[in-house]
């Protein structure tokens, strides 16, 4: 942990990426009621140019041929989920999303019977089985419900929520706190060495789904969980 904390003061007074792994972006976007044009182009020409400026290690590569764009652009990449809201102005998240982490990502079609204690194991189960390979103290994002793709979508869209924040929901606030305290019980510790902090903290987001399914998706994010917001608002 020592050592972590001394790498976030270094990377903010260089004003460098404290990880080398700068990650494969995500984003999310919230569109109210603006006027906007190509926003897709506008991603990502910013990503484009973050990676040549900051610059930020190209990371993007054709999973076929492994040749890399070396702009962090790819085909459907970046991922831009949108969400509409009634709002006047068009809010956009970046998640750079390392795959030390992402590598451990895991999904479960449960079975209704299974419960909220299916939903534990599966969740404890999957973040222990990788052990130190996510770069812990890791943060858990848990999406509940919805379809196989839904649930992983919420899983990394909770990984956007403030770490030590509770659900509003009591029902699943109680649910985080118990899924962190079993993690932490591991043992596993910063980067796998040992010690009480695996995990950061868990976060859930739920969505209704089929009364024959229970779809679990677990998004693993290391230490750093960076994410960046802005807002940009209607002009009239």
């Amino acid at each position: 942990i020592e050592a972590i904390l001394k790498n976030i003061k270094l990377a903010e007074e260089k004003q460098i990426p404290m990880c080398q792994d700068t990650g494969l972006p995500v984003v999310f976007v919230k569109l109210g009621n603006v006027e906007v044009e190509n926003l897709r182009a506008g991603i990502e020409e910013g990503i484009e140019k973050a990676t040549k400026e900051i610059p930020i290690r190209p990371n993007i590569v054709d999973p076929i041929t492994r040749e890399n764009t070396n702009i962090n652009v790819g085909d459907y990449i970046p991922p831009i989920d949108i969400e509409l809201i009634d709002e006047d102005y068009l809010e956009i998240t970046i998640l750079p999303k390392g795959f030390g982490s992402e590598n451990n990502n895991a999904m479960k079609m449960a079975l209704p019977a299974e419960g909220i204690e299916g939903i534990k194991d599966f969740v404890v189960e999957s973040v222990l089985k990788a052990k130190g390979k996510p770069c812990p103290p890791t943060v858990i994002g848990v999406g509940i419900g919805g379809t196989s793709d839904l649930c992983l979508k919420l899983g990394k869209k909770a990984l956007l929520g403030e770490v030590g924040k509770r659900n509003p929901d009591p029902e699943i606030a109680k649910l985080e706190l118990e899924i962190l305290e079993e993690i932490n019980k591991s043992g596993i510790g910063p980067m796998g060495l040992g010690g009480k902090t695996t995990t950061l903290d868990v976060k859930i987001l739920k969505a209704h789904t089929h009364t024959a399914g229970l779809p679990v998706g677990v998004c693993v994010q290391c230490w750093a969980d960076r994410h960046a917001t802005t807002k940009i608002y209607d002009k009239k």
